[in-house]
Protein backbone atom coordinates (compact mmCIF):
# COMPACT_ATOMS: atom_id res chain seq x y z
CA UNK A 1 0.00 0.00 0.00
CA UNK A 2 1.18 3.61 -0.32
CA UNK A 3 0.77 6.24 1.95
CA UNK A 4 1.29 9.29 -0.03
CA UNK A 5 1.36 13.03 1.62
CA UNK A 6 -0.26 14.46 -1.33
CA UNK A 7 -3.72 12.79 -1.15
CA UNK A 8 -6.00 13.58 0.68
CA UNK A 9 -7.32 9.53 1.79
CA UNK A 10 -3.70 8.49 1.89
CA UNK A 11 -4.09 4.58 1.95
CA UNK A 12 -3.39 2.67 -1.52
CA UNK A 13 -4.11 -1.54 -1.02
CA UNK A 14 -1.02 -3.45 -2.92
CA UNK A 15 -3.29 -5.59 -4.19
CA UNK A 16 -5.92 -3.22 -5.97
CA UNK A 17 -3.25 -0.27 -6.29
CA UNK A 18 -6.21 2.21 -8.14
CA UNK A 19 -8.17 1.97 -5.42
CA UNK A 20 -8.71 4.64 -2.19
CA UNK A 21 -9.74 3.34 0.94
CA UNK A 22 -11.66 6.13 3.33
CA UNK A 23 -9.71 4.41 6.65
CA UNK A 24 -6.84 3.73 7.02
CA UNK A 25 -5.89 0.06 8.58
CA UNK A 26 -6.04 -0.16 12.00
CA UNK A 27 -3.32 0.87 14.19
CA UNK A 28 -1.91 -0.19 17.47
CA UNK A 29 -2.51 1.47 20.26
CA UNK A 30 -1.43 4.72 21.40
CA UNK A 31 1.77 4.94 23.23
CA UNK A 32 1.49 7.46 26.50
CA UNK A 33 3.28 9.83 25.59
CA UNK A 34 6.78 10.27 26.99
CA UNK A 35 7.60 14.11 28.59
CA UNK A 36 11.31 14.26 27.26
CA UNK A 37 13.56 13.13 24.82
CA UNK A 38 15.21 10.39 27.14
CA UNK A 39 11.75 8.53 27.62
CA UNK A 40 11.29 8.65 23.91
CA UNK A 41 14.40 7.08 23.29
CA UNK A 42 13.77 4.62 25.76
CA UNK A 43 10.32 3.68 24.22
CA UNK A 44 11.77 3.64 20.80
CA UNK A 45 14.35 1.07 21.78
CA UNK A 46 11.57 -0.99 23.15
CA UNK A 47 9.41 -0.54 19.79
CA UNK A 48 12.73 -0.99 16.99
CA UNK A 49 12.84 -4.50 19.43
CA UNK A 50 9.18 -5.33 19.06
CA UNK A 51 8.96 -4.73 15.51
CA UNK A 52 11.98 -6.21 14.48
CA UNK A 53 11.54 -9.31 16.23
CA UNK A 54 7.90 -9.19 14.02
CA UNK A 55 9.60 -8.54 11.30
CA UNK A 56 12.07 -11.19 11.47
CA UNK A 57 8.86 -13.56 12.22
CA UNK A 58 7.14 -12.76 9.27
CA UNK A 59 6.42 -16.03 6.84
CA UNK A 60 9.56 -16.00 4.01
CA UNK A 61 6.60 -16.32 1.65
CA UNK A 62 5.11 -13.42 2.77
CA UNK A 63 7.90 -11.30 2.66
CA UNK A 64 8.55 -12.10 -0.59
CA UNK A 65 5.28 -11.45 -2.14
CA UNK A 66 5.48 -8.58 -0.08
CA UNK A 67 8.85 -6.84 -1.45
CA UNK A 68 7.36 -7.61 -5.29
CA UNK A 69 4.33 -5.64 -4.65
CA UNK A 70 6.24 -2.83 -3.03
CA UNK A 71 8.30 -3.06 -6.46
CA UNK A 72 5.54 -2.75 -8.84
CA UNK A 73 4.14 -0.12 -7.09
CA UNK A 74 7.80 1.79 -6.85
CA UNK A 75 7.20 1.44 -11.27
CA UNK A 76 3.85 2.51 -10.79
CA UNK A 77 5.01 5.91 -8.49
CA UNK A 78 8.29 6.48 -10.59
CA UNK A 79 7.84 5.73 -13.53
CA UNK A 80 10.24 5.91 -16.25
CA UNK A 81 13.37 5.74 -14.57
CA UNK A 82 14.91 8.61 -17.45
CA UNK A 83 18.60 8.54 -16.22
CA UNK A 84 17.23 9.55 -12.44
CA UNK A 85 19.67 7.81 -9.43
CA UNK A 86 17.14 5.99 -6.46
CA UNK A 87 19.18 5.70 -3.26
CA UNK A 88 18.37 2.16 -2.63
CA UNK A 89 19.49 -0.11 0.43
CA UNK A 90 20.87 -3.87 0.74
CA UNK A 91 18.24 -5.73 2.60
CA UNK A 92 18.94 -6.29 6.65
CA UNK A 93 17.03 -7.95 9.23
CA UNK A 94 14.05 -9.02 6.83
CA UNK A 95 13.64 -5.73 5.31
CA UNK A 96 11.84 -5.68 1.98
CA UNK A 97 14.39 -7.01 -0.80
CA UNK A 98 14.41 -5.13 -3.90
CA UNK A 99 17.39 -6.32 -5.11
CA UNK A 100 15.66 -7.59 -8.41
CA UNK A 101 13.55 -4.31 -9.08
CA UNK A 102 17.14 -2.61 -8.91
CA UNK A 103 18.67 -4.47 -11.09
CA UNK A 104 15.05 -4.26 -13.84
CA UNK A 105 15.07 -0.24 -12.61
CA UNK A 106 18.87 0.09 -13.99
CA UNK A 107 17.99 -2.23 -17.23
CA UNK A 108 15.64 0.42 -17.72
CA UNK A 109 17.79 2.97 -18.40
CA UNK A 110 18.30 4.18 -14.18
CA UNK A 111 20.84 4.42 -12.13
CA UNK A 112 21.18 2.67 -8.52
CA UNK A 113 23.51 4.12 -5.30
CA UNK A 114 23.72 2.42 -1.70
CA UNK A 115 24.71 3.94 0.93
CA UNK A 116 27.73 3.98 3.07
CA UNK A 117 28.44 4.80 6.53
CA UNK A 118 31.62 7.27 6.47
CA UNK A 119 31.61 7.91 10.72
CA UNK A 120 28.98 7.83 13.38
CA UNK A 121 27.54 10.89 13.55
CA UNK A 122 28.47 12.00 9.85
CA UNK A 123 25.71 12.02 6.69
CA UNK A 124 25.94 8.43 4.28
CA UNK A 125 27.65 8.48 1.18
CA UNK A 126 25.98 6.88 -1.26
CA UNK A 127 27.68 5.42 -4.13
CA UNK A 128 26.50 4.26 -7.47
CA UNK A 129 26.89 0.66 -8.27
CA UNK A 130 26.29 -1.48 -11.12
CA UNK A 131 26.29 -5.39 -11.54
CA UNK A 132 29.56 -6.79 -11.42
CA UNK A 133 30.92 -3.59 -9.08
CA UNK A 134 32.80 -5.37 -5.98
CA UNK A 135 30.90 -5.14 -2.67
CA UNK A 136 32.40 -5.20 1.01
CA UNK A 137 31.39 -5.89 4.24
CA UNK A 138 30.32 -2.28 5.53
CA UNK A 139 28.74 -1.31 8.88
CA UNK A 140 26.16 -3.77 10.37
CA UNK A 141 28.56 -6.34 8.41
CA UNK A 142 25.90 -5.14 5.03
CA UNK A 143 27.39 -5.70 1.35
CA UNK A 144 28.50 -2.02 0.35
CA UNK A 145 30.20 -0.41 -2.77
CA UNK A 146 33.94 -0.67 -2.68
CA UNK A 147 34.31 2.54 -4.90
CA UNK A 148 31.89 4.40 -7.13
CA UNK A 149 31.34 8.38 -6.94
CA UNK A 150 29.67 10.08 -4.34
CA UNK A 151 26.51 10.95 -5.30
CA UNK A 152 23.37 13.00 -4.61
CA UNK A 153 20.11 10.72 -5.42
CA UNK A 154 17.18 11.86 -7.03
CA UNK A 155 14.75 9.64 -5.27
CA UNK A 156 16.25 7.83 -1.51
CA UNK A 157 14.22 4.38 -0.59
CA UNK A 158 14.91 4.35 3.34
CA UNK A 159 13.64 0.97 4.63
CA UNK A 160 11.64 1.82 7.64
CA UNK A 161 11.29 -0.52 11.32
CA UNK A 162 8.09 1.89 11.86
CA UNK A 163 6.05 4.58 9.96
CA UNK A 164 3.43 6.52 11.85
CA UNK A 165 0.21 8.27 9.58
CA UNK A 166 2.77 11.47 9.18
CA UNK A 167 5.26 9.44 7.41
CA UNK A 168 7.53 10.05 10.26
CA UNK A 169 10.26 7.15 10.10
CA UNK A 170 11.41 4.67 12.64
CA UNK A 171 14.62 3.37 11.43
CA UNK A 172 17.83 1.57 13.48
CA UNK A 173 18.18 4.30 16.07
CA UNK A 174 21.81 5.93 14.19
CA UNK A 175 19.83 8.79 12.62
CA UNK A 176 21.92 8.28 9.11
CA UNK A 177 18.97 8.72 6.74
CA UNK A 178 17.90 12.10 9.25
CA UNK A 179 21.19 13.73 8.72
CA UNK A 180 21.65 12.57 5.48
CA UNK A 181 18.50 14.05 3.98
CA UNK A 182 19.14 17.58 5.95
CA UNK A 183 22.78 17.65 4.73
CA UNK A 184 21.61 17.09 0.66
CA UNK A 185 21.83 20.83 -1.37
CA UNK A 186 18.49 19.46 -3.06
CA UNK A 187 15.98 17.50 -1.78
CA UNK A 188 15.15 14.06 -3.07
CA UNK A 189 11.43 12.14 -3.18
CA UNK A 190 12.30 10.03 0.28
CA UNK A 191 9.76 7.17 0.18
CA UNK A 192 10.01 5.06 3.00
CA UNK A 193 9.22 1.36 2.66
CA UNK A 194 8.21 -1.73 4.84
CA UNK A 195 5.61 -4.25 5.39
CA UNK A 196 1.93 -3.29 6.89
CA UNK A 197 3.28 -4.58 10.53
CA UNK A 198 5.18 -1.86 10.48
CA UNK A 199 2.94 1.15 10.66
CA UNK A 200 2.70 2.59 14.73
CA UNK A 201 0.00 5.31 15.59
CA UNK A 202 3.33 7.66 16.32
CA UNK A 203 6.83 8.16 16.12
CA UNK A 204 6.68 10.51 18.60
CA UNK A 205 8.56 12.99 16.18
CA UNK A 206 11.00 15.49 17.26
CA UNK A 207 13.09 18.59 15.48
CA UNK A 208 15.58 16.07 13.96
CA UNK A 209 13.05 13.82 12.40
CA UNK A 210 12.33 14.00 8.97
CA UNK A 211 9.05 12.78 7.23
CA UNK A 212 9.24 10.54 4.66
CA UNK A 213 6.75 12.27 1.07
CA UNK A 214 5.42 8.94 0.82
CA UNK A 215 5.21 5.23 2.04
CA UNK A 216 5.12 2.02 0.53
CA UNK A 217 3.73 -0.90 2.39
CA UNK A 218 3.45 -4.84 0.52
Amino acid sequence: MVQDETQTNPVETASTPHVLHDQAPALSATPPRPDDWSDISRWRKAERRRLIDERLALNPEYREAGAERIANLLDQRLGKPGGRIVGTYWPFRGEPDLRNWGLRFIARGGHIALPVVIAKGQPLDYRVWRPGDPLERGVWNILVPVFGPAVEPDIVIAPVVGFDALHYRLGYGGGFFDRTLAAMKRKPLAIGIGYGQSRIATIHPQPHDIAMDMVITG
